[in-house]
């Protein structure tokens, strides 16, 4: 369990370009398995769940970011 926290705070320090460079790559490596996976060509299947939470929290992350990001504006006004 402390190994994720560690992930998602590592992840919390990187800035909006980073995430959704990140992001890309992930989802590119989704792509990728998904291919693998329909043309039985797949080594570690755990991967696909690994890169789906992976998404889930980058995802999340933004989500976040942008409430908050809103509130402040709204704040402000």
């Amino acid at each position: 369990m402390a190994q994720n926290s560690t992930k998602t705070d590592d992840l919390r320090q990187k800035s909006d370009d980073q995430l959704s460079d990140e992001l890309t790559t992930l989802k590119r490596e989704q792509f990728n398995l998904r291919f693998q996976a329909a043309t039985n060509q797949l080594e570690a299947p755990a991967r696909i769940r690994e890169v789906r939470r992976a998404i889930a929290k980058i995802k999340t992350l933004q989500t976040e970011r942008s409430k908050r990001s809103a509130a402040d504006a709204k704040a402000k006004a």
